[in-house]
Parts: C-alpha cells; sequence; structure tokens
C-alpha cells in the first residue's frame, strides 16, 4: 500500500466526526458564511456549508472524487438538512455517513432521491474490490434512503428562516440549481448547470439574486457547438460500421448513455444498438419520472429500439451489434472493458470517447498510451480512438453570460481549477465582486 492510501485510510476511518472541519464556532453577524469542505478549487468533492445570522444552517452536496484512491471532502460538522444538486457521486457519496453520523434530511428531486441507491450501492462495491476505505457502510446507505425529502421544481419549501426552491440545471434530469431566500438576501447556488439544451433536458435560465455560487468546470474553455458535435459523432459512427465494424461507446451511467442513445436515435434509427451497463439500471428511473426529462415520450421509443443487455448470452449477442453503448466512462471497469477485450482484435472495430478522460483512467491512458490495464495485465489496443466534447455542462462564454444575467452583487466560483476559475474572475474585475473560495476557507458575503 503506498503512503497516501495509507494516510487516507488512517485519516477516513480513525476521526472524530464533525470535530476537524474547521469550521467557524462563532456566530455569523450579516450577510452569510459560506464554508467550503470541499470543491472550492478543485472539480468534484462537493460540500460546501452556508449559514446566516438566524443559525439556519445547511450543506449543499457532499461528495468524493472518484480518483484512485478517492478525495473526500473535510469532515461536516452537525447538520440537520442537506440539499442534494444531483445524483454524481461527486456531489452525494458521501450523504450516507452525514445521515448516519448526524441524522441529517435529504433534499432533492424525485429522480435524484430514486437513483441514489444505485449509486450508493456501487459506490460502496467498488470501494470493496479496489480496497480503499469508504467512511460509511451499508447500515448508513439504508438509513439515507429513508432521509429523503423531495421537491418539485419550482416548489418552494423552508429550512429554517431560510425558503428555498429549485430551478432546472440543465446537466443531467433531475439536477437542479437551489435558490434560497434569507432574511437578508437571495443566494442562487447554480450546482453543475448547462445551459444549452442536451437531448435530454432543457438548458438551466438565469435567477435574479444577491450572491451567485457558480460552478467553473469549463472556464477558459468553450465547447464546440453541440449540433456539429454530435454530426461528427454519428458520422464516424456510420463510417465505422460501414467497413464493417463494431463501434463501442464507453459512456457515464447517469447522462451520457441516454444521451448517446437519443441522438444515435435521431440521427441513424436504422442502426443496431446494444445497451449495457448500469446505465439500463438507471434508465428505468428516468422512465418512471417522466417529469424530470424533456420529450419523455421519445425517450420511451429510444428505450424500447435499443437492445437491453440483462444477461451473459446477450452480452455475446452485442458482440455483433452495429453500436455497444455501455459503462464506464473512463475505461475503469464495468462492461466495456469485458467488451474492450473481445473486440480488439479486429482493426476494424474503433472505440469512440464521448466526455473528458481524468489523468489516471484507462480511457486517459488509451489515448496517451494506446494501452490500458485489461484484467490486470498491461494490454495494448490496436484500434481507432476517436474523443467527442458531449459535454454537460457550460463553457466559458455561457457562464459569463449567466453571471450577466443574474445580476448579482457577488460570484463565487468554485467547482473549478485556478486557471478556469481565474479564468471567469476576470471578466469582471468590479462587478460583480469576484470570490475563488479554497477548500477549508469561509467566505462572510452581505
Amino acid at each position: 500500500m503506498n503512503d497516501e492510501h495509507h494516510s487516507l485510510r488512517t485519516v477516513m476511518v480513525l476521526y472524530t466526526p464533525g470535530r476537524t472541519s474547521g469550521y467557524p464556532e462563532e456566530p455569523v453577524e450579516s450577510g452569510i458564511r459560506l464554508h467550503f469542505l470541499g470543491g472550492g478549487d478543485e472539480v468534484g468533492n462537493v460540500g460546501c456549508l452556508l449559514e446566516d445570522r438566524t443559525g439556519t444552517r445547511v450543506l449543499i452536496d457532499y461528495g468524493l472524487a472518484p480518483t484512485r484512491p478517492p478525495r473526500y471532502p473535510k469532515e461536516c460538522p452537525p447538520i440537520e438538512h442537506t440539499i442534494i444538486t444531483h445524483s454524481h457521486i461527486d456531489h452525494i457519496g458521501m450523504a450516507p455517513w452525514l445521515v448516519g453520523q448526524y441524522g441529517a434530511a435529504l433534499h432533492g428531486t424525485t429522480l435524484t432521491a430514486a437513483v441514489s441507491e444505485i449509486m450508493w450501492r456501487d459506490t460502496y462495491k467498488v470501494s470493496s474490490i479496489e480496497g480503499y476505505p469508504l467512511p460509511w457502510d451499508k447500515r448508513d446507505l439504508d438509513a439515507a434512503l429513508n432521509a429523503w425529502q423531495t421537491h418539485d421544481v419550482g416548489e418552494w419549501f423552508e429550512i429554517g428562516e431560510w425558503k428555498c426552491r429549485f430551478h432546472r440545471a440543465g446537466h443531467i434530469p433531475g439536477a437542479i440549481m437551489i435558490e434560497i431566500e434569507t432574511p437578508e438576501l437571495r443566494l442562487l447556488w447554480s450546482g453543475d448547470i448547462d445551459i444549452r439544451d442536451g437531448p435530454n433536458v432543457r438548458g438551466a435560465e438565469p435567477i435574479n439574486c444577491d450572491i451567485l455560487c457558480l460552478e467553473a468546470t469549463y472556464g477558459g474553455r468553450e465547447h464546440p457547438v453541440r449540433a456539429t458535435e454530435e454530426a461528427r459523432f454519428v458520422s464516424r459512427v456510420k463510417e465505422v460500421v460501414s467497413r464493417g465494424g463494431v463501434v463501442l461507446v464507453p459512456a457515464f451511467a447517469s447522462g451520457r448513455c441516454q444521451d448517446v442513445l437519443r441522438i444515435l436515435h435521431r440521427a441513424a434509427p436504422h442502426l443496431n444498438v446494444h445497451f449495457d451497463g448500469m446505465g439500463t439500471r438507471l434508465t428505468r428511473h428516468w422512465l418512471s419520472h417522466p417529469e424530470h426529462t424533456d420529450e419523455p415520450e421519445h425517450l420511451k421509443q429510444v428505450w424500447n429500439w435499443a437492445r437491453i443487455v440483462s444477461s451473459k448470452s446477450d452480452r455475446k449477442k452485442a458482440l455483433d451489434a452495429d453500436v455497444i453503448v455501455t459503462t464506464s466512462g473512463m475505461l475503469d471497469g464495468g462492461p466495456a472493458i469485458w467488451y474492450l477485450n473481445r473486440l480488439r482484435h479486429d482493426s476494424a472495430n474503433a472505440i469512440l470517447l464521448t466526455g473528458y478522460q481524468a489523468e489516471g483512467s484507462g480511457g486517459h491512458r488509451l489515448l496517451e498510451k494506446g494501452s490500458l490495464r485489461i484484467f490486470g495485465n498491461e494490454t495494448a489496443i490496436d484500434l481507432e480512438v476517436t474523443q467527442f466534447q458531449l459535454s454537460n455542462h457550460a463553457g466559458h462564454s455561457d457562464l459569463v453570460s449567466f453571471v450577466r444575467a443574474c445580476e448579482p452583487r457577488h460570484v463565487v466560483l468554485f467547482h473549478g481549477d485556478d486557471d478556469a476559475r481565474s479564468a471567469i474572475a476576470a471578466e469582471f474585475t468590479e462587478s460583480p465582486a469576484p470570490s475563488l473560495p479554497l477548500n477549508g476557507e469561509t467566505l462572510n458575503l452581505s
């Protein structure tokens, strides 16, 4: 075990809950206090405490960064209410710990609550396989499933002295922004957002506020025009299929798999497309909560059109498909590795990556070195590999436009590296006043 892993295990197993967060003990005098436990100067791993002079305190998100080993946010002090923006593990992964330690209520949409069990059980399973420490157990997971308080988009609800309301975030179905009205000010927390309409959900719309807390993942970077990139993807698929090859599309289970299927169904419904992995289970929940997806009837058609893989024999049949859409999106495991191990021997086949490939991931290694680890062995992959930008985060120009449309006095830039946040901050030298918080740092804004 390396030193980093050993240190992480010691910290996460032996800490005293709530004692090492660094959260200030003194009361808030005015305005609102923000304290980032994680996700301040990093992508993902999000957790931020908000508190005002009334003593109302809310945690927004509590995730983990699924690196190897994972990174965790700082320990949260006692908390009664947590708002979960969406179901990606870097925002929801540590929520069971909150419920197990403090009996915290989890506020979210019906779809986020519905898919949380799949996300948490997968995290628990991966932690067992990989041997990394996880601060919560199955009892905490079961408690968390009973801790949900769900709210409709647009519905006002109260937490302490605050009024709160969810707005569509455009990132994935069920993802929300949070508008918070305190006795002194109005705050909008973006969560992960996309301003553009995507294949499965319409984009986020600006809300007038005093303080805007904005994710900055793609600060300083622009996306290609979505329609152009989707057309490039479809063209590549058709080209591979026309030469007799099979297209393997590793895609994220929650959002990207379903986007790829919609794109293919609209542009090339004649193709024989098979759908495998955790995304199939998540899609069933999407179908059960149609209020969160755009054109839910079309999603039903896509579901009935794709060939769902649900057995070993189905998986073998999928090897003769035109396209296989499956997890994991970064080639770190899942059915994608099983398929890749069998498809790699025919050079007519191809791999189409549809999103970001984190450093250290299988997909990143494949792009950089032309090989990756398959069942423990470093294996050369002599197939064409093409990467596409089908991101569900807003790009730089859209983020800047969103800030201006919200007309805040302050903009707090989180969920981004230093370069990304600085690029957005450079657009607003006077008003709104930009803040670039660090993890463990406290901001007081009014």
